[in-house]
Parts: structure tokens; C-alpha cells; sequence
């Protein structure tokens, strides 16, 4: 029931983001010139634990009504500061840096509130918590960026999807300035968010290590190599698309607790969640949750009905063989070299590995099976010869 709801929740917010207004500010100085100008639209997806112990993620936009107490244009050798405030004590907040030609977003800070129990009914952590990253790369000094497309930012337990963003900081004679646009705006250069269709076969995907941690302890470890086959719109049409992920350029996060682990990979337009349960006195893989960006937009696929990689508590599970995991009828995974264990790991060391069956080594079995057939046949033969000669002593009578 909980599942339900929280897959209704996710529905109508996500109507509700589709729907959303930018907020639009300025902040001005004492002589009331502008210094920041900024109209974005974001939307929030944050995963949190309930008192029960399990994962629940909210998805949220921020709204086009917001204030700026607390933004400042950096007087006094201050960093300017964009401080955004919205909702049930929401914040997002921008810090800027700049040298003689470039400037840039410094950190970028969103503080959520889950006393808010609209967006997060009965979550086990209450109070204000804090998700930090950066934002934008450089870009000249009296210069406006812009991306109209999707951008996404990543964090523990907090992802941000930008689109429709405008930004300036360092504004001069309270106007803007000449247009930056992002690199997924710029047909001249590869978009950073495009996965683009290929007719060729991959090689097959590097092995990655990924691992979460609980405080200084690591929760849960990881290896695989990890192939998506995706049916993705491009050019007005659905193409198969076949992408690897490349364990060097993917950022590993996720949570952990006492019934339920996230193993979440971020591979600039891809993100993967594999979501871990338990049954009686195993663990399993659960759900999964593929958030893909191209050009066309922003595809997420989820299945909350698997059940793959099962093995002990205490133990972890190994598959060296490939094996295919559909997610649904446009997207299908296949794995290579997998090894997991989401609990119960100490020392961040594996505990003794469960293999798959694909793994067990049937030649050994051929001499066995074989074998079997052979002691068959002569138990059928000895008991015909058997039988057979009942039957002949049977055909005669004594004088």
C-alpha cells in the first residue's frame, strides 16, 4: 500500500512539475543597479528513510512565488550570493567567483526541510538538511548564461533537473549582457546531454567498483559492467540505442538501513538506482529506477517487480555470466562481472560470494549424468534377463 501511494505522490508531482512557472528574481544594490538576475526552472527529486526503515522519494519543483532574504551583491570583498526561499523554510542559495575574465557558480547549496510533512510524510530525519554541489561552469565576465536544455546535478540523495535557466552575476550598468549558452544549446558543439543513436555494437562495458557509505563506514559495495539497450526518440523516431557506463566518469552514491539499500550510478546523462530488499533471511534486487537525457528529453523507467540477485544475509552474490534484466519493453540491461553486497559489510570487504547458476560449471556434471544412464541401462537389462528367464523355467513340467 505504501508502494502505491508513494507511486501516486510521484505521478501527480510530476504533472505538477511538467506544469511549472520559473521563478524569476533581481537583486539589486543600495543604489538599486541590478547584480544578479536569475529566472530558472527546477524540479527536486529527494530520497528519505520513513520510521519504517524504508525509501521514499518526493519529486518537487520550486515554485514561481519565492523570496531573496539573505542574497547580497558581494559588497566588501564578499562572494555575491543568490539565495532563493520558497515553501515550509525551502532554500536554495548560489554563491558566485570570478578572476579578471571568467565567473562561475561557486556552491551550490539546497537546504530542505522534512518537518514538512507534505513533502515528507513521516520521515525518520526530522529538521533543516543540506545538499551541496556546484552548478555552471566558467564563463566570460558581462556574460548571460543560458540553457534551454535539460541539466541534470546530482547529489547525495538529491537530484536537480535545470531547463529554461537564465543567470547572471557580476551584472554591469544593470542590464544583460551578450549570451553564453551551454553546450547541450550549441548545435556547433556535442551536447553534453545527448546520447546519440549508434548502429555499430559496443565492446563490451569496463567493470566498475562503487561503493556507499553510512557515516565513515561503507554500507554497501558493488562491481559490474553495465550495458544499456534503450529505445530512445531521436529524429522524430523511436531508435534502439545501445550505452555503456563508463565506470571513470561515474559517481557512485546511495543509502543505506536496516531493510532496504540505493546503489545510485551517475554517468553524466545516465543515472541508474538499484534498489535492494529483504525476504525471510536473504537480500534481492528489488526495483530499478533509469533516468536517461537526450536531446528529445528527459526519459525515467522504473520497475518495482524484479527479482534478481538474491543471496544470503552475510554473504554476497556473484555472477560472472551475462545476464539480461528488463526494466521494460524500451529498455533492457545486461550485466557482466556482478558482485554485490548491500548488507551486512564490515571492513569494506566482501563476505563469502553466492554464485549464480549460469555460473556453475556444467562439464563437471556430464560424466555424472552419463554415468547415471549407463547404471540405468544395466539395471533394465538385469532385470529383463531376469524376468526373461522366470518365464522359460515356467514353460516346462516335470514327467
Amino acid at each position: 500500500m505504501d508502494r502505491y501511494l508513494c507511486c501516486v505522490t510521484l505521478c501527480l508531482l510530476g504533472l505538477g512539475f511538467m506544469q511549472s512557472k520559473a521563478f524569476e528574481v533581481t537583486i539589486q544594490e543600495e543604489s538599486k543597479k541590478t547584480c544578479i538576475y536569475a529566472n530558472v526552472q527546477v524540479n527536486f527529486t529527494i530520497e528519505y528513510e520513513t520510521n519504517k526503515s524504508t525509501q521514499n522519494r518526493v519529486i518537487f519543483p520550486a515554485p514561481d512565488t519565492v523570496t531573496t532574504d539573505g542574497s547580497t551583491c558581494g559588497e566588501s570583498g564578499e562572494a555575491p550570493l543568490l539565495r532563493v526561499n520558497f515553501g515550509n523554510n525551502h532554500t536554495w542559495s548560489l554563491n558566485f567567483t570570478r578572476n579578471d575574465t571568467v565567473y562561475s557558480g561557486d556552491v551550490l547549496i539546497f537546504t530542505y526541510n522534512t518537518n514538512d510533512t507534505t513533502l515528507f510524510p513521516d520521515a525518520k530525519r526530522k529538521g533543516l538538511l543540506t545538499s551541496t554541489t556546484s552548478f555552471f561552469d566558467p564563463i566570460p565576465l558581462n556574460a548571460t548564461y543560458k540553457c534551454f536544455h535539460d541539466e541534470i546535478v546530482v547529489a547525495q540523495n538529491v537530484t536537480q533537473v535545470y531547463w529554461n535557466v537564465t543567470l547572471q552575476a557580476y551584472a554591469q550598468n544593470a542590464t544583460l549582457s551578450r549570451e553564453v549558452h551551454c553546450n547541450a544549446d550549441n548545435p556547433t558543439s556535442p551536447p553534453l546531454t545527448t546520447l546519440a543513436p549508434t548502429t555499430k555494437p559496443l565492446d563490451k562495458p569496463a567493470v566498475g567498483n562503487y561503493s556507499v557509505s553510512n557515516g565513515t563506514e561503507t554500507c554497501l559495495l558493488a562491481s559490474m559492467g553495465l550495458q544499456l539497450n534503450a529505445s530512445l526518440l531521436a529524429e522524430g523516431k523511436n531508435i534502439w540505442t545501445l550505452i555503456n557506463i563508463n565506470p571513470n566518469t561515474t559517481l557512485s552514491s546511495g543509502s543505506c538501513s536496516n531493510e532496504s539499500a540505493l546503489l545510485r550510478l551517475n554517468d553524466s546523462s545516465t543515472i541508474v538506482e538499484f534498489y535492494f530488499s529483504i525476504k525471510k533471511s536473504n537480500f534481492y534486487l528489488q526495483e530499478m529506477n533509469v533516468t536517461l537525457t537526450n536531446g528529445s528529453g528527459i526519459s525515467q523507467i522504473t520497475n518495482r517487480n524484479l527479482s534478481f540477485w538474491e543471496a544470503s544475509l552475510g554473504n554476497s552474490y556473484l555472477c560472472r555470466k551475462e545476464q539480461l534484466i528488463t526494466v521494460s519493453e524500451d529498455l533492457n540491461i545486461n550485466t557482466f562481472d556482478v558482485r554485490v553486497q548491500p548488507f551486512s559489510v564490515k571492513n569494506a570487504t566482501y563476505a563469502t560470494a553466492e554464485e549464480c547458476f549460469a555460473d556453475t560449471d556444467l562439464s563437471f556434471f556430464i560424466p555424472i549424468a552419463v554415468g547415471a544412464v549407463l547404471m540405468f541401462l544395466i539395471i533394465l537389462v538385469f532385470i529383463s534377463y531376469l524376468i526373461g528367464r522366470r518365464k522359460s523355467r515356467t514353460g516346462y513340467q516335470s514327467v
